[in-house]
């Protein structure tokens, strides 16, 4: 597949979103001008777009091990995760906390609030892994369903799935996760979770598509009303477009798995050592990681002219999860991982994707080197 980048730009932010695969965007335009036909209505035309729909979300299903009613497509990844909160709230109408780790999204607390739900915070240290004698320890006291994304969107540290969920079987309990950065970017224990949710703007299909799969089939509440959409949880007329590139873009992203994260994981190791050795402090080094994500602390002060140095050079980094890096706020999740201010301040993430070249790696870690040097 052809990188869609220019020569100009050297991309290292695909943990915001992923550069679309281009041919695959143009093969699902061209059959969406001529079958434009809106998936809710009643002739043929759109009957076969429902079909489209509907065989996407198989597709899904046989690739999840999961039941094709439970999933149900929306536009964004926060979307997606709103309506995984919603249905919590539809089947514990009473309930009041929740037992989460303090390593989510922003989008996910602000759903557990809009919810009415309190966010009981799970302990964590540097390695950026939850505390799992905490999250016991609250299970025990308290039991209540336990939300905790599967890897992390700044530091990429892959949470232990498995032990998580013999807890919340053990204690009866619901364990949700937020599976946008690990979905397609490594091997998934889908089974073990109940309910979850992934966006195909994170893996290279555009923006305009997310999942969220409920922990079972309830159609009696929705994210959006007036209209019987997505097994009536979300009103409003299906992107079919987004949704069929959304599919075959996961099929090329599965298929070719191994092979590129083999590829990215020495990317990783090379851009590690490198910064290592110029005073960089690497975020959870020793935790098990996305292959394609670095979190690091600068040894300068001058972040903000460091990244718009790097930007001059037409290299693109953040300072990690997308929907706050404008606002420069210190990254909560590395308070709650031990962190100072200061220091969660300096951090600034390198991820790394399907279109990544060593070339680029290179270039990376050379112009790193020369603001690293111009601002010590």
């Amino acid at each position: 597949m052809k990188s869609p980048l220019t020569n100009e730009i050297k991309y290292f932010d695909y943990n915001a979103t992923h550069p679309p695969i281009a041919e695959i965007l143009e093969t699902c335009l061209a059959d969406y001008l001529s079958g434009f036909y809106n998936p809710s209505g009643i002739t043929r035309f759109s009957l076969k777009n429902q079909g489209k729909i509907e065989q996407t979300r198989k597709f899904f299903a046989n690739l999840t091990n999961g039941q094709e009613k439970q999933f149900v497509f929306s536009a964004t990844g926060t979307e997606a995760n709103y309506l995984l909160i919603q249905s919590l709230r539809a089947l514990y109408p009473n309930l009041d906390s929740v037992i989460v780790s303090p390593l989510e999204h922003s989008s996910m607390y602000a759903a557990l609030e809009s919810y009415g739900f309190t966010s009981d915070l799970i302990h964590t240290d540097h390695s950026g892994i939850i505390n799992l004698q905490d999250l016991e320890k609250k299970l025990k006291e308290n039991p209540r369903p336990v939300v905790c994304l599967y890897a992390g969107n700044e530091t990429g540290v892959i949470q232990p799935a498995e032990e998580i969920s013999k807890l919340t079987k053990k204690y009866d309990q619901l364990f949700y996760s937020d599976l946008m950065q690990g979905f397609c970017k490594t091997d998934v224990p889908f089974s073990v979770f109940d309910g979850y949710t992934f966006s195909g703007h994170k893996i290279g299909g555009g923006m305009g598509a997310a999942l969220t799969y409920l922990p079972k089939s309830d159609p009696s509440f929705h994210l959006f009303g007036g209209g019987n959409q997505e097994n009536n949880h979300r009103a409003g007329t299906e992107n079919i477009f987004a949704i069929e590139c959304f599919k075959q873009v996961a099929e090329i992203q599965m298929k070719d798995l191994e092979k590129k994260n083999k590829r990215l994981s020495a990317f990783q190791s090379l851009i590690e050592e490198k910064l290592e050795s110029l005073g960089c402090k690497i975020i959870a080094k020793l935790s098990p990681r996305l292959p394609n994500t670095t979190f690091l602390i600068l040894p300068i002060q001058a972040v903000d002219f460091f990244l718009l140095g790097m930007e001059e050079k037409g290299i693109l980094v953040s300072t990690g999860s997308s929907c706050k890096s404008r606002a420069r706020e210190a990254s909560k999740s590395l308070l709650h991982m031990g962190y100072s201010d200061e220091e969660a301040l300096s951090c600034i993430r390198i991820s790394t994707g399907y279109f990544t070249t060593e070339e680029d790696v290179k270039t990376l870690l050379s112009n790193m080197e020369d603001l690293i040097h111009k601002f010590q």
